[in-house]
């Protein structure tokens, strides 16, 4: 017997009238839909007409319904993978899933949509393509000041919630004083918000409006030797003045700021009067 097709589903991020044809019409005709909050995905169903039994499927429960789906689709049935919004596996449950099924070789089908990460990229200026997700921020302020020092030279993309939001806000500006950032807060929805700005005046914004939903944001990257280098170009002439080589001086700002070697070996080259 034939094993069955695993489809990983996206679905809206806020919005019910964003999904694709293609994704009701395999919604529809799929054995079994896994999802993470069976209410959820109900509201979605029950819009579209969509009859196809629910089983839940979240980070709790992957291991015990991993097993589960896998023997199903190797009987022959066919499953959807859907997260609560958006695209599944992106700081969503289903990687264990995938793993797993792809070892067993059963086909694994995307059924592309919605997607919280591209719709604030698409929304907002960007002088670079590139761009470095991460998911969620790590939870301590060391981990969170030592990752942003580490990619100044990065468009730094990653989800955030409403209630940690401000407390990364001052840490940033903390690490790295007048960095820019794009927040996106209930992106397709009808409060949705778009932000750009310096960290500092975004954190004098949410202190008195509406800070509330889901929310993508990207830090953007130190592409030029400006202020913010104010800081490491003093340090480095206090080091030269100390006779030290420019290796030994890119290891010890590499130790300080966690800034990358080949930007600092940039400064070096391009700042030789300090």
């Amino acid at each position: 017997m034939a094993s069955g097709k695993l489809f990983i589903v996206s679905t809206p991020i806020g919005n019910l009238s964003d999904i694709t044809f293609r994704a009701v019409e395999i919604l529809k005709t799929v054995d079994i839909i896994a999802c993470e909050d069976t209410r959820n995905t109900k509201i979605l169903c029950e819009k579209y007409e969509i009859l196809t039994p629910l089983m839940s499927y979240h980070k709790f429960s992957e291991a015990q319904k991993t097993a589960v789906l896998l023997d199903r689709l190797k009987a022959g049935e066919s499953a959807a993978l859907v997260s609560d919004a958006g695209t599944p596996l992106i700081s969503d449950p289903g990687v264990k899933l995938v793993e797993s099924a792809r070892e067993a070789g059963i086909e694994i089908v995307p059924v592309v949509g919605a997607c919280a990460i591209t719709a604030l990229l698409a929304s907002i200026p960007r002088q670079s393509e590139s761009f470095k997700f991460i998911g969620f921020l790590p939870r301590t302020e060391a981990q969170i000041v030592n990752l942003v020092k580490a990619n100044r030279g990065e468009n730094l993309v990653f989800y955030e919630s409403p209630n940690r939001l401000m407390e990364t806000l001052l840490l940033v500006s903390k690490a790295q004083n007048g960095r820019k950032i794009a927040i996106g807060r209930e992106l397709t929805k009808k409060f949705e918000e778009i932000k750009v700005d310096s960290v500092e005046n975004l954190i004098e914004y949410y202190k008195s409006n509406v800070l509330k939903g889901e929310i993508a944001c990207m830090l953007y990257a130190l592409d030029d030797f400006n202020d913010e280098y104010n800081d490491i170009l003093d340090k480095i002439k206090t080091l030269k003045g100390l006779k030290l080589s420019d290796k030994d001086i890119t290891g010890v700002i590499n130790s300080l700021y966690g800034l990358p070697r080949n930007k600092i070996k940039e400064i070096l080259l391009k700042k030789q009067d300090v």
